[in-house]
C-alpha cells in the first residue's frame, strides 16, 4: 500500500462481444502466462455451452450474460474475517468486503473451482460451474457460505474492527 497517494484505477475496456467491463476483468483473471486469446476462447466457449445447455434451467434470465452476472452476484461475499492482534492474542474480526474485492473474490473462487472440477476441457468445467453458481449451488457458493459462517461465528469480536 502506497504511503504517498492512492493508486490510480486504470480504465478497463469493454469486451467486444458482450460489451461488459466485468467480462474483460474476468478474462484477465482467467488468463495464465499472458495468453489472453486462450482465456477468451475458453470463456466464450463456456458461454456458448451455457447458452445451449443451461438456459432452460434458468427461465428468469433472458441472455447468457445475465446468467453470468447472476452467478457472480450469487458468489460475491458480503463479510469476511481479518486477523487482528490485540493484547498478545489474534482475533478473527468480521469486516464488510469492499465492492471491488467482492468481485475479485467471486472471480477467483469461480475460476479456482472450475479448474479443480473433473471434466474434459476448461470450457465445459467453467460452463458447469457458472450454471451451478447461477442456481445457488456448487463449490464457489459453498466457499461463500463458509466465509459467511466464519464471520457470523466471530461476530463477538466485531468491536475490534478498525
Amino acid at each position: 500500500m502506497s504511503r504517498r497517494r492512492a493508486a490510480v484505477k486504470r480504465e478497463v475496456l469493454v469486451d467486444p462481444i458482450y460489451g461488459e467491463e466485468m467480462v474483460t476483468k474476468f478474462v484477465s483473471s482467467m488468463m495464465m502466462h499472458g495468453k489472453r486469446a486462450c482465456a477468451e476462447k475458453q470463456f466464450y466457449g463456456a458461454m456458448k455451452i451455457v447458452e445451449t445447455k443451461g438456459m432452460k434451467n434458468l427461465p428468469e434470465c433472458a441472455s447468457v450474460i445475465e446468467v453470468f452476472r447472476l452467478a457472480i452476484e450469487n458468489i460475491k461475499p458480503m463479510l469476511e474475517v481479518k486477523s487482528r492482534r490485540v493484547g498478545g492474542s489474534n482475533y478473527q474480526v468480521p469486516v464488510e468486503v469492499r465492492p471491488e474485492r467482492r468481485q475479485a473474490l467471486a472471480f477467483r473462487w469461480l475460476i479456482e473451482f472450475a479448474r479443480k472440477r473433473p471434466g474434459r476441457s476448461m470450457m465445459d468445467r467453467l460452463a458447469v460451474e457458472i450454471m451451478d453458481a447461477a442456481q445457488k449451488k456448487g463449490s464457489a457458493i459453498k466457499r461463500r457460505e463458509d466465509v459467511h459462517k466464519m464471520a457470523d461465528a466471530n461476530k463477538a469480536f466485531a468491536h475490534y474492527r478498525w
